[in-house]
């Protein structure tokens, strides 16, 4: 199947279905990531301007754990 078929295919799947191709593009992603994989020249860009607000403001941002509950509270 193409990119373009996968593509055209997708509006006529449900929410739940959406999901799952979502969650599991994901993991696919962290796995090219964690074996050797790059970012991307746009994710680069995006990953060095967090870096530099960061770097100017450490506190601005939220803990990981804080992130997972509010992830964990907007899916019940």
């Amino acid at each position: 199947m193409s990119k373009s078929e996968i593509l055209a295919e997708l509006p006529k799947l449900g929410p739940e279905d959406r999901r799952e191709i979502f969650e599991r593009i994901g993991e696919l992603e962290d796995y090219d990531l964690l074996h050797g994989g790059k970012p991307t020249a746009e994710e680069k860009a995006m990953l060095d301007r967090e870096f530099e607000d960061f770097q100017t403001n450490p506190k601005a941002g939220s803990s990981w754990d804080e992130v997972q509950s509010r992830i964990r509270k907007s899916r019940s």
